[in-house]
């Protein structure tokens, strides 16, 4: 059994800042990949940004310049560090991870949803 809890949604003004956290727990053996979805009211849940197990990062075009994803992997702990924050970024933004539960077992998580509301 695999969790992901996220946390450090919020509101905030236009031009501000947030920072996302997302720990998993449970059954891991390793992690692929981690980081981050959204998805806005009547759209469709959308990439943000993700860092895989080498460092190797993928950004929306959207958010590159703005948003940075970090991993700390001893805490299986991905973040997003949110700056320049516009409406256009309101949505429920999900963690996501690809995982191993064992040497041969792999799977994708998510996390239950944490909404980012920029507005003034």
């Amino acid at each position: 059994q695999v969790q992901l809890v996220e946390s450090g949604g919020g509101l905030v003004q236009p031009g501000g800042s947030l920072r996302l956290s997302c720990a998993a727990s449970g059954s891991i053996f390793s992690i692929v990949d981690m980081g981050w979805y959204r998805q806005a009211p009547g759209k469709e849940r959308e990439l943000v940004a993700t860092r895989n197990s080498g460092g190797g990062t993928n950004y929306a075009d959207s958010v590159k310049g703005r948003f940075t994803v970090s991993r700390d992997n001893a805490k299986n702990t991905v973040y997003l560090q949110m700056n320049s924050l516009n409406p256009e970024d309101t949505a429920v933004y999900y963690c996501y991870a690809r995982l191993y539960s064992d040497y041969r077992s792999w799977g994708d998580y998510w996390g239950q949803g944490t909404q980012v509301t920029v507005s003034s």
